[in-house]
C-alpha cells in the first residue's frame, strides 16, 4: 500500500494485485503493513493505520474479487464465494509504541501476526541487520511475548538476531513463526536461521516460511542489489525447493510454509515473479516427491493451524 498502487487494477510487471491472485488461484494471502525502520514509534503507528484504512479501501473497492479473513474458516467462506482472502500482518513492532492499546486495536482489526523488528534494533530487540543493543529482547520485548501470547497474536521472528530468537522460544507459550527467509545452512545471509533455530520453532507447533529472495538463497548473491541488478541471471526455482527440502528435513513437513515476501523485494527466483505464478512452486515440490496433501501443508495448512492454536 506505502507504494501507491491500485491492486484491483492487473497491472502488468507488478509482483501483486487482486486479478493476480485469481488468476493463480490463490486462496489468500498476508499483506504487511510495512513499517521502515527509520521511524519514530509514534510515526511508525500513524503510518501503520493509514496503511490499514488505504488497505480497507481496496479491499472494499474489490469486494467482488477479495475479503478479509483471519483464520480457515473465513477463508473457507470467502473462497465459497469466489474470493480470494487478505490477511494482515505488521511489519516492524514499533509500531504498537506509538501510543497505548495498539496491540488490542491492530488485533481487532484483523491483524494476526506482528514481525518483531525490521533492518535495526528497536525498542522490543536486537534486528539481525543491527548492533546488539539488548542482546535479545528488550524489558519491553520480554513483557511483549506475554501480552501477544494472552491476545493470541502471532509473533514472528523474521529480521530478528538469533538471540531475539531464542528469547522468544524461551518465553512463548504459543507457536510462533518465521515468516520469510531461509535456511543459514544452504546461504549464510543473516536473515537466514541454523538449523537448531528451525528445529525448535517446529518442536513448538510453529512455522518457517522460506522466502524466494536471492540473496536469501545462495551465497553466490551475497552482493546483490535488489535496486541495481546490473542484468545479473536472477537463481533458479530449484534453489527455492532446495531450502524447502532442506527445512523440511530438520523441521517435518508440519513445520515449513511459503513466505516469498512479494512487493517486499525488486527480484524473485527464475519462474516466481509473481504471484500468480505460485502453482509452479507446488508443481515443482510434487516433482521433489512431496505428496499433495504434504504440498497443500506447506502451501496454506500449516499457518492456518498455527494462526488457530493462538486461541
Amino acid at each position: 500500500m506505502y507504494r501507491g498502487r491500485d491492486f484491483g487494477k492487473d497491472t502488468p510487471g507488478v509482483q501483486v494485485d487482486f486479478p493476480k491472485m485469481l488468476r493463480g488461484g490463490i486462496s489468500g494471502s498476508f499483506f504487511a503493513l510495512y513499517i521502515p525502520a527509520r521511524l519514530s514509534n509514534e510515526e511508525a503507528t500513524a503510518y501503520a493505520f493509514a496503511q490499514l484504512e488505504e488497505l480497507k479501501r481496496q479491499v472494499a473497492a474489490n469486494s467482488d474479487k477479495v475479503a478479509f479473513a483471519v483464520d480457515r474458516e473465513s477463508m473457507l467462506a470467502n473462497a465459497s464465494k469466489g474470493l480470494a482472502s487478505i490477511f494482515l500482518g505488521l511489519e516492524n513492532g514499533s509500531a504498537l509504541l506509538g501510543r497505548e492499546g495498539v496491540l488490542q486495536e491492530l488485533y481487532s482489526e484483523g491483524v494476526r501476526y506482528v514481525t518483531l523488528c525490521h533492518s535495526e534494533d528497536n525498542d522490543i530487540c536486537d534486528s539481525c541487520t543491527g548492533k546488539g543493543r539488548w542482546g535479545g529482547l528488550s524489558p519491553l520485548g520480554r513483557k511483549l511475548v506475554g501480552e501477544m501470547n494472552s491476545l493470541g497474536m502471532v509473533i514472528d521472528v523474521a529480521h530478528t538476531s538469533n538471540d531475539t530468537v531464542r528469547d522468544v522460544l524461551d518465553l512463548s507459550v504459543k507457536p510462533i513463526a518465521y515468516t520469510h527467509g531461509c535456511c543459514s545452512e544452504l546461504c549464510s545471509h543473516k536473515r537466514n536461521l541454523p538449523d537448531d533455530l528451525i528445529a525448535r520453532i517446529s518442536s513448538g507447533g510453529g512455522v518457517v516460511c522460506m522466502s524466494i529472495y536471492p540473496c536469501f538463497l545462495s551465497d553466490d548473491y551475497a552482493d546483490f542489489d535488489d535496486d541495481n541488478p546490473d542484468g545479473r541471471a536472477m537463481p533458479e526455482m530449484e534453489k527455492v525447493l532446495d531450502h524447502m527440502e532442506h527445512a523440511v528435513a530438520v523441521a517435518g513437513v508440519e513445520g515449513v510454509g511459503f513466505g516469498t515476501d512479494y512487493e517486499g523485494i525488486n527480484h524473485t527466483a527464475k519462474g516466481l515473479e509473481s504471484i500468480e505464478n505460485l502453482p509452479l512452486l507446488l508443481a515443482g515440490l510434487q516433482k521433489h516427491g512431496f505428496s499433495t496433501a504434504d504440498v497443500a501443508k506447506m502451501a496454506s495448512e500449516n499457518l492456518l493451524r498455527m494462526i488457530s492454536a493462538q486461541r
